[in-house]
């Protein structure tokens, strides 16, 4: 290595071109250890891997927090295994089905049982295989919500936490209707995290897109995060529509053909108070509009739905966005929401909105990073990690286990 360059892993790219001793800002992230070490995600929790309508009997390749897994249904149920035949290296993903209950590598047919990992049956060894129920791939804890097949990536050896104990409250006792994309994505999973519940970027980098084409977005605002249970919120204080910067002009978000934004600060939405907020909504008592809890859970209130977003890290440089937006109505109002959002929403939020948010993710590059007064809300989500990750650790003992290819029955 030169004169001048450094290593910096655990942001998942190289950078060169250090900067000098004496420049301002902050030149890593050591301040979170545990952040910092996070470029594959953190271990311990359930991630959505893609819609249960994808998960067939035809096997499929994931990787989530760096793990190569592969999900195959049988008979109405999801499993999830390490994908990678303990033979040849050769992925599962690969295989298919040749017996009920198993999956079958598709090189010399090493068979493996779905619920257990266990070496089945050898095809090309023919019965008396000596190494059937010797040998075994890992398998992973596997759940069904939101019309998503879960897994949990353990931390160590631990029993997973059950999977509704880690999604937002409301979605666990009201019924909805839902709508949502996913998608892999450039960009470590923690730049796609931080921007989703950064304070600042929405008035600008959205002031073009056309689901906010007549509404109106703010300049500028004053922040405070309110933590609440296992959440963070960002709470508006004041929201001021233009400003004056001087020596350089005038900066307005205000357009005559969009809506008059409110005289009032508000917390539910983003473009201004609401006449009416819907009753599920409403009854969740949120402090603010946006709330992000671990390992990554943004939740946007509006006040007539709700947007989430799961990131789901694949490594160090890539991660799966998970989008969803959720209308608490049932019935005959749901065909309403669904002509809406595959209609228009899909489209505009879900399509173009979101797409600058990825475009902005793919090209950061931090650190070194200079943060304002506005990224108390990236600080507060850093710190509400370190500390509940840690905990995490100290409940099991132990540092993270590495990641391993195979395991012995």
């Amino acid at each position: 290595m030169t004169t001048g360059e450094r290593p910096l892993a655990s942001t998942g790219r190289a950078r060169a071109g250090r900067a000098p001793a004496e420049a301002p800002g902050r030149q890593d992230w050591t301040s979170w250890p545990h952040y910092d070490g996070a470029a594959e995600g953190f271990r311990g929790y359930w991630y959505p891997a893609t819609w249960s309508s994808h998960v067939t009997d035809k096997p499929r390749p994931f990787t989530i927090c760096g793990e190569r897994i592969t999900l195959i249904r049988d008979a109405g149920t999801a499993y999830a295994l390490h994908d990678r035949c303990p033979h040849r290296g050769v992925p599962l993903s690969e295989g298919d089905q040749q017996f009920p209950g198993t999956v079958s590598c598709p090189y010399h047919g090493w068979t493996f049982d779905l619920p257990t990992g266990r070496l089945a049956a050898v095809i090309t060894d023919g019965p008396g295989c000596r190494l059937v129920g010797k040998v075994a791939v890992r398998t992973y804890a596997v759940e069904e919500r939101l019309g998503m097949v879960w897994v949990y990536i353990p931390l160590a050896d631990e029993e997973p936490h059950p999977v509704d104990s880690q999604l937002p409250e409301e979605l666990v006792d009201n019924p909805f209707v839902m709508g949502g994309r996913i998608e892999p994505r450039g960009g470590n999973w923690r730049f796609a995290c931080e921007n989703g519940f950064d304070e600042g970027h929405a008035k600008y980098l959205h002031r073009t897109a056309l689901w906010r084409l007549f509404k109106p977005m703010p300049t500028w605002n004053i922040t405070r995060i309110v933590p609440r249970d296992r959440w963070i919120y960002r709470v508006q204080d004041e929201v001021h529509w233009e400003a004056d910067f001087p020596g350089v002009g005038r900066w307005s978000n205000k357009r005559w053909w969009k809506k008059r934004p409110p005289r009032e600060t508000f917390n539910i939405g983003n473009t201004g108070k609401a006449d009416t907020v819907d009753p599920t909504i409403e009854a969740q008592e949120f402090p603010g509009f946006a709330s992000l809890s671990m390992p990554g859970v943004l939740r946007i209130a509006y006040p007539k739905f709700i947007h989430y977003e799961f990131y789901v890290p694949v490594d160090a440089d890539h991660h799966r966005y998970v989008g969803v937006m959720v209308n608490f109505t049932e019935g005959w109002e749901t065909l309403r929401f669904y002509a809406k959002y595959l209609g228009a929403i899909r489209w505009l939020f879900h399509g173009q909105f979101s797409a600058q948010d990825a475009w902005m993710v793919d090209v950061t590059d931090a650190p070194p990073e200079k943060l304002y007064r506005p990224d108390i809300s990236l600080t507060a989500w850093r710190n509400l990690s370190e500390e509940e990750y840690g905990g995490k650790l100290a409940a099991v003992g132990a540092k993270p286990q590495a990641p391993t290819d195979e395991k012995k029955a």
